[in-house]
């Protein structure tokens, strides 16, 4: 009984390690990303750049690159998903390993506008997938007050419209809005927004990308040396690097 009792305890350990690690990139890490959005994406020298030098310094490989593709205002489906596949097209001489999306702030707001997302996800992961290429969404953040679009725990929205299209579309979600809240939870005073209360702040554009590198390495950024020329201060740099991590176990 004792011997059978380890056993499917066991099993047990073996199944959830496989529940786990199925919701992941996978052994072999990505070495062509593709980010796929607007403005929030290309602030303060665009996430894609932050990200590829935190993963060069943590994997040692000089090279991983990334590609980002964004118009201004833009929704997800205002953008032309067959030319930006081909590899071609992205200066790139093999096809990217994965592809990042980014839909609008506004797409959270109403039914039909997660609805339109959602189903611009599926159709565009489809798309990727069928070139052997993984997909994940990245979550917006909230409006500041200042902002005339805002309205009490959005927040909620976005969690829901990503989580749901994630699933419908087979793809990771990287948490930035989530990790937002939690960084203005444990930090008040902390400015992650630009000045207008919708676009990242230098901090924010930061922690975005420290929650990227997260779900592609499915490990913490904390003690990465990486602050932007030194414009990221020791002390700010840690705590985002804490907070992406919070927002990826918040995640599972």
């Amino acid at each position: 009984m004792r011997i059978m009792k380890n056993i499917i305890n066991a099993s047990f350990k073996l199944f959830f390690i496989f529940l786990f690690f199925s919701n992941t990139l996978g052994a072999e890490y990505p070495k062509r990303i593709l980010f796929v959005g607007n403005s929030y994406l290309y602030y303060n020298d665009s996430v894609h750049n932050h990200v590829e030098r935190l993963l060069i310094e943590h994997y040692n490989d000089n090279e991983i690159v990334t590609k980002s593709a964004t118009i201004g205002g833009s929704k997800l489906h205002n953008h032309n998903i067959d030319h930006l596949l081909n590899h071609e097209n992205l200066q790139l001489d093999k096809s990217i390993d994965l592809l990042i999306m980014q839909g609008g702030s506004t797409e959270v707001t109403t039914p039909e506008r997660r609805e339109k997302f959602s189903e611009t996800a599926v159709r565009f992961s489809n798309k990727a997938h069928k070139l052997g290429i993984k997909t994940a969404l990245y979550m917006t953040h909230a409006y500041l007050e200042n902002d005339k679009r805002y309205e009490p725990n959005l927040i909620k929205k976005i969690k829901k419209t990503y989580y749901e299209a994630g699933k419908r579309s087979d793809s990771l979600v990287i948490p930035v809005g989530l990790a937002y809240e939690i960084a203005y939870q444990e930090n008040p005073q902390i400015r992650l927004h630009h000045q207008d209360g919708t676009h990242p702040g230098l901090l924010g554009t930061y922690l975005g990308a420290c929650t990227v590198f997260t779900i592609v390495t499915n490990s913490s950024p904390e003690g990465l040396s990486y602050n932007y020329l030194n414009k990221i201060s020791d002390q700010d740099r840690l705590f985002l690097q804490k907070i992406a991590w919070k927002a990826y176990l918040k995640n599972k």
